[in-house]
């Protein structure tokens, strides 16, 4: 991997996003990972920053909530849509994703989790500022069609201390 400039593949990351991309965390020995969809980048607080977004029901909620930092894997082909598909339907509370998948990691360079060895595209990060979702004031109609179960997100803003490309 080469380190690169956070922004050099903007537009790659946000396509890759809607595909689908890993978010990785590791917390007390134990690695996981899932597939997200939403997310932003930009530049923030002088600080580039990546915005994901985590279920409270998710594992991957307490895991990230307690490490404070995480990294994001983009493919930017399709060679990981099944292990993304698997990633994004199963909890890692009953499994290890990664050795169910086949899937080899790498440590990250700057912060304590893994990377997804194939990916295209990774950024290290550390959360800077995290923002529970007020249901009262999302728009109905993303309510409704995202949320009919209430089971919101957070937002968690991870300043980018890192970037690789394959």
């Amino acid at each position: 991997m080469q380190e690169i400039k956070y922004n050099q593949y903007s537009k790659e990351a946000l396509e890759g996003l809607t595909r689908g991309a890993f978010l990785n965390v590791s917390h007390e020995g134990q690695d996981n990972t899932m597939t997200i969809g939403w997310g932003s980048l930009g530049y923030i607080w002088k600080k580039p920053i990546i915005m994901v977004m985590v279920r409270y029901s998710r594992h991957t909620y307490q895991m990230l909530d307690e490490a404070g930092e995480f990294t994001v894997s983009i493919p930017f082909g399709d060679e990981f849509k099944k292990e993304l598909v698997f990633c994004g339907s199963q909890s890692g509370r009953d499994m290890n994703k990664f050795e169910n998948c086949n899937i080899t990691t790498v440590r990250a360079h700057s912060v304590n989790a893994p990377l997804i060895d194939g990916c295209d595209l990774h950024y290290e990060c550390k959360v800077v500022y995290k923002q529970a979702m007020e249901p009262g004031i999302l728009c109905g109609d993303l309510d409704d069609k995202f949320y009919k179960n209430k089971d919101f997100h957070v937002l968690y803003y991870g300043e980018i201390v890192g970037t690789y490309a394959k």
